[in-house]
């Protein structure tokens, strides 16, 4: 298993802990009676799911689930087609991401 596996992996069985957990934590009618860090303290397997995906997050895990499969074609530079798809329209772009305009070819 690869990292980036791994990270989905684990991003989804510390989601599914919180869920469940927030689920038994919603459910208890102490909840409702108790003052919050109270509730929080009767429900150790929510509170330590929550605290650690919320640390999960801070660590950047999202960046390393989310961001590779934000373009569906696995090998491919975002960049790289970019620069394809502005190349289309007679148009390129800098270092900066600033927008160059090419002249129109001219057609006979």
């Amino acid at each position: 298993m690869n990292s980036l596996e791994q990270a989905e992996v684990l991003l989804i069985v510390v989601s599914v802990c919180t869920a469940t957990g927030a689920w038994n934590w919603l459910i208890d009618p102490e909840t409702q009676k108790v003052s919050f860090f109270t509730s929080l303290w009767n429900h150790p397997f929510f509170t330590i799911s929550c605290i650690t995906l919320i640390g999960l997050f801070f660590a950047g895990i999202h960046k390393r689930v989310v961001a590779p499969s934000m373009y569906p074609f696995p090998g491919i530079d975002i960049a790289a087609r970019c620069r394809t798809v502005l190349a289309e329209y007679n148009m390129s772009c800098d270092d900066t991401g600033k927008l160059i305009l090419k002249p129109r070819p001219h057609v006979q």
